[in-house]
């Protein structure tokens, strides 16, 4: 049986397959197919698709080895002897991924070495191609780094785009593969860590987001240092490719899950994509895994990692919490940026183990296996995003997350809030107690307003609220401090509580005009009547 590492190679391949036969791209479906079979001889898919491109015309060129090779495509190819009119001569074939060929070439007008990227051009229309070419201008524009790639030139030859860069000879992904259980000494991964943040910062104070890091994107120098590279290649390449089966194949593993939810990629998420990066060093495989892109994409929005100490016990504890809270799924929960990050890894010390506490006289570890579990509640879970999506659309609704005390009703809620953040939404959180109609009316209402309020400045508060700022101040006090109120006329005591439940609910459909807003109020009981009324 293939390793786990290799297995996931082999699905790449068998999926590039079967994108590249719904093109009839058949030579790519045959090369594709010659690659799996050269790492599995007996894979009866790779055999298909095979058969299936020679029926269609693809060659028969090439053997199948029994062992796996260096780079499996490279038997498959042609190596072409130079590109860009021959100022380019290319040495050897480096290797590929579902987006490009890799050479290394010699380039005879400034004589040096360099990576001669090409980029598959197999359902890229003009546009397409355009874009990817100016990704690269876009990273060029920013100068040189020395935690960056370079990029030494760019163009089209043959139809197809090209991107030079500066040879690196190696990738964390390579770093990965060559260590002991796939496994990095803690130093060598805090030193990529702090160079791969070095790098970041750079890019993110130019007004770049990578969209793409992981560890084949992480090239390393001869003298060890990393370098980031690729930059926004695989969304220059997905937005021609929207339909193609198998497309975030080679990404999914540390995709953020605001960006699988088609959210805005920000600064936030290449630190969320570094925390999947830490963790595959860490334990020797990224921090989730599924037969499908489906299934790992799910666990990225649903799942908590498993601790990293579970892996290794010996891991320092400052280095665990923080690639778990760059792992967050609310972007709002990590690290506020690479520089932060870069602080932090400066703090770890590789050499001191962590904290352990007694157990039964036994010595255990402080952290659990999960920080959180959430088991068995996806159903209810879907219902309740389902219903969110459906307030962002103008449908709000009222749910009722009921049950007995222990059955997950916190977790859900949990959930459903990283759910929302990400949606681009805003949760207000009300606590409810036995005694809160006795002791203050309304008061999860009033917990709920009052973070908001807060937040709020005063001419976007008053335009809010209107003329209903008096009824709304009569409970949330911190209105009366952040704008000026005019007193209104006492009205009748039943007419007092109707304008108070009219405002209330004013100001929260005006609040969400702003920003989509779930009102979640914990634990409420039926002995607070005055807050189920409103």
């Amino acid at each position: 049986m293939p390793s786990e590492r290799i297995q996931r190679r082999i699905d790449a391949f068998l999926d590039e397959a079967d994108a590249a036969s719904t093109t009839g791209d058949w030579p790519s479906v045959a090369e594709k197919a010659r690659a799996v079979l050269a790492i599995d001889a007996g894979n009866e898919d790779a055999a298909g698709f095979l058969k299936m491109a020679e029926a269609n015309g693809a060659g028969t060129t090439g053997t199948i080895s029994q062992t796996i090779p260096e780079q499996a495509p490279a038997a498959a190819l042609a190596l072409p002897a130079s590109f860009a009119s021959g100022r380019y001569a290319v040495r050897r074939f480096l290797g590929e991924g579902g987006m490009k060929r890799v050479f290394l070439a010699h380039d005879s007008r400034l004589d040096r070495e360099v990576a001669f990227c090409v980029i598959r051009a197999e359902g890229l229309d003009l546009t397409g191609r355009q874009r990817v070419l100016r990704e690269a201008q876009t990273v060029a524009r920013l100068g040189q780094h020395p935690n960056l790639v370079t990029v030494h030139d760019i163009g089209e030859d043959g139809g197809n785009p090209y991107i030079v860069q500066e040879y690196m000879g190696g990738d964390v992904a390579g770093l990965i593969a060559q260590a002991e259980d796939h496994r990095l000494p803690v130093e060598r991964i805090l030193q990529v860590a702090k160079d791969v943040c070095r790098g970041l910062s750079f890019i993110h104070a130019g007004g770049m987001v990578h969209r793409d890091l992981k560890p084949a994107n992480v090239f390393v120098a001869a003298d060890g240092t990393a370098k980031i590279g690729d930059f926004g290649l695989a969304v220059a390449l997905d937005r021609s490719r929207l339909t193609e089966h198998g497309m975030m194949l080679g990404t999914v593993s540390y995709m953020p899950p605001e960006q699988a939810l088609g959210g805005d990629s920000t600064p936030k998420a290449d630190l969320y994509s570094l925390g999947a990066m830490l963790y595959e060093m860490v334990t020797g495989r990224p921090p989730f895994v599924g037969d499908d892109t489906l299934a790992v994409i799910t666990q990225h929005l649903n799942t908590p990692p498993i601790a990293l100490s579970w892996h290794r016990p010996e891991l320092p504890a400052g280095l665990e919490a923080l690639v778990m809270r760059l792992l967050e799924k609310d972007p709002g929960k990590r690290p506020a940026s690479a520089t932060e990050v870069l602080t932090a890894l400066g703090a770890i010390d590789s050499t001191v183990a962590p904290l352990a506490r007694e157990v039964g006289g036994e010595t255990a570890s402080a952290d659990p296996i999960y920080r959180q579990t959430f088991v068995g509640r996806e159903a209810e879970l879907k219902q309740l995003q389902a219903a969110f999506d459906g307030a962002i659309s103008g449908n709000g609704s009222l749910a009722m997350v009921v049950g007995e005390p222990g059955i997950g009703k916190t977790s859900v809620c949990d959930q459903l809030s990283t759910y929302v953040a990400m949606r681009g939404g805003r949760v207000l959180r009300g606590n409810c107690y036995e005694e809160g109609s006795l002791s203050l009316p309304y008061l999860p209402f009033v917990e709920a307003m009052r973070s908001y309020v807060l937040t709020r400045e005063p001419d976007a508060l008053r335009s809010e609220l209107g003329s209903n700022a008096a009824h709304v101040a009569k409970i949330v006090s911190e209105v009366r401090d952040r704008i000026v109120i005019e007193a209104p006329a006492e009205p009748a005591v039943d007419d007092d509580r109707w304008r108070l439940l009219q405002g209330v609910t004013s100001f929260l459909t005006n609040a969400a005009n702003v920003q989509p807003l779930m009102i979640l109020l914990e634990d409420l009981h039926w002995s607070d009547r005055g807050t189920l009324d409103l």
